[in-house]
């Protein structure tokens, strides 16, 4: 098989602009975190931008903030596990391929 230059820039330029669409659709994926049965709940999108936090007013103890600070990360975590999962899939959609788990920066 030789390698053909021309190929190969056109196969490059595909990809920046799938890659492109990645980025653009990354923007409107939403996932959700929650703690503490639903105490806390924290949504973010594809960029790992919090979107926000709701907070059942229960929830708030001032003599247990540390719960409250526990909550939020646990929360926080939460929909970052599942926007990864959301990100590997759409970028297994745009490979054509599944991404292993662990993939860099997934």
């Amino acid at each position: 098989m030789s390698f053909n230059p021309l190929d190969f820039m056109k196969n490059l330029q595909e990809m920046q602009g799938k890659m492109g669409d990645v980025q653009e659709k990354l923007k409107k994926i939403e996932a959700e975190g929650s703690s503490g049965g639903g105490l806390v709940t924290v949504k973010m999108n594809g960029q790992m931008d919090i979107l926000g936090i709701t907070i059942d007013p229960v929830a708030v103890d001032p003599r247990d903030v540390k719960m409250l600070e526990e909550l939020i990360v646990s929360s926080c975590s939460a929909a970052m596990v599942k926007m990864k999962e959301k990100i590997r899939d759409e970028m297994s959609d745009l490979s054509g391929m599944p991404l292993p788990p662990g993939f860099p920066g997934v």
